[in-house]
């Protein structure tokens, strides 16, 4: 079921972006290079595609939102396995599971058209 609506969307994923990006320092593992670079490359690649999206928070319009909303889904994925992945789940995974699953999560609830569902409903009749 989707019912995040894309607007509240595209909010959360500059958030999420930030978020994860800073978790390193905020969460106390910055001394760990692997799980500092997987936090900082999917955080600040989170707030690249966002700005590249066509809704309504993004400023270039170069991205669909249903191939956004794959990415959430994949990238997320990736992010909640990245530590056993590459090998530093032994000193923490928490974060990266915890902010995967997140985007999961939000790449499945959420609409696919920027439209609202208002405008929607009228374009049917």
């Amino acid at each position: 079921m989707r019912f995040i609506p894309t607007r509240l969307h595209g909010i959360i994923d500059y958030i999420w972006g930030l978020l994860l990006g800073t978790a390193p320092w905020t969460l106390g593992f910055a001394d760990n290079g692997p799980a500092t670079y997987v936090a900082l490359i999917f955080g600040i690649g989170a707030i690249l595609y966002s700005l590249a999206t066509n809704y309504e928070v993004g400023l270039l319009p170069l991205i669909p939102m249903p191939v956004h909303l794959v990415l959430d889904v994949a990238g997320g994925a990736m992010l909640a396995v990245s530590p056993w992945l590459f090998g530093f789940a032994d000193r923490v995974f928490w974060p990266h599971l915890l902010f995967g699953l997140f985007s999961i999560a939000a790449g499945l609830m959420t609409e696919k058209d920027t439209r609202s569902p208002d405008r929607i409903a009228s374009e049917r009749i």
